[in-house]
C-alpha cells in the first residue's frame, strides 16, 4: 500500500515539472521548432540575468510574464495610480523562488521593491501587487500581476 501510494507521488511531481518546463519555454519566448540544442539555447537566451528592472506605469497591461536566470533581482518600480488607490504592498507565491524585499513608497506615491530569484532552483512564483484607497474600508485589491519564472543554466558535458 505505502509503495503505491509513493508511486503515485512520483507521477504527481512529474507531471509538475513537466508543467513547469512547458511554462518556462513559454514565458521565455520558446517556439515549437525542431527541438535542436541551438533552438533551445535561442528560446532560453531571452531570460533575464544579473539585474533587471520592471516599470508599471498607467495604463500598462495588468499581467505580465518575465523568465529570469537563478540569482537575478528584479527592482519592481510601481508608479502612481492615477485612481484615488495607493499601492499597499506586493505578496509572492513561492517566496522559496521569488521573495519581495525592501517594499517602500514614496510621496509621490511610486512603490519599489525588490524581487530577489532563486539561486540555483527552477522554479516560478505569482508575484502580486495590491492597492486601496485610504479612506475606503476593506482589504486591498491586487491590481498587477508579475508571473516569474526561474529558468537555471543548462549544463555543459
Amino acid at each position: 500500500m505505502l509503495e503505491n501510494a509513493g508511486g503515485d507521488g512520483m507521477r504527481w511531481w512529474t507531471g509538475v515539472w513537466l508543467i513547469a518546463g512547458v511554462m518556462a519555454l513559454a514565458a521565455c519566448g520558446g517556439t515549437a521548432g525542431d527541438g535542436t540544442d541551438e533552438n533551445h539555447a535561442s528560446s532560453t537566451a531571452a531570460c533575464a540575468t544579473g539585474h533587471v528592472q520592471v516599470t508599471v506605469s498607467p495604463g500598462d497591461p495588468v499581467t505580465r510574464r518575465l523568465c529570469v536566470r537563478p540569482g537575478t533581482v528584479v527592482s519592481l518600480v510601481l508608479h502612481p495610480r492615477t485612481d484615488d488607490a495607493r499601492w499597499t504592498g506586493v505578496h509572492s507565491s513561492a517566496p522559496v523562488f521569488v521573495l519581495p524585499e525592501g517594499w517602500r513608497r514614496d510621496t509621490d506615491g511610486t512603490a519599489h521593491t525588490n524581487l530577489r530569484c532563486a539561486g540555483v532552483r527552477a522554479g516560478a512564483a505569482v508575484v502580486t501587487a495590491s492597492a486601496k484607497a485610504p479612506d475606503v474600508a476593506g482589504a486591498p485589491h491586487i491590481v498587477f500581476t508579475l508571473d516569474v519564472i526561474v529558468v537555471p543554466y543548462g549544463r555543459e558535458g
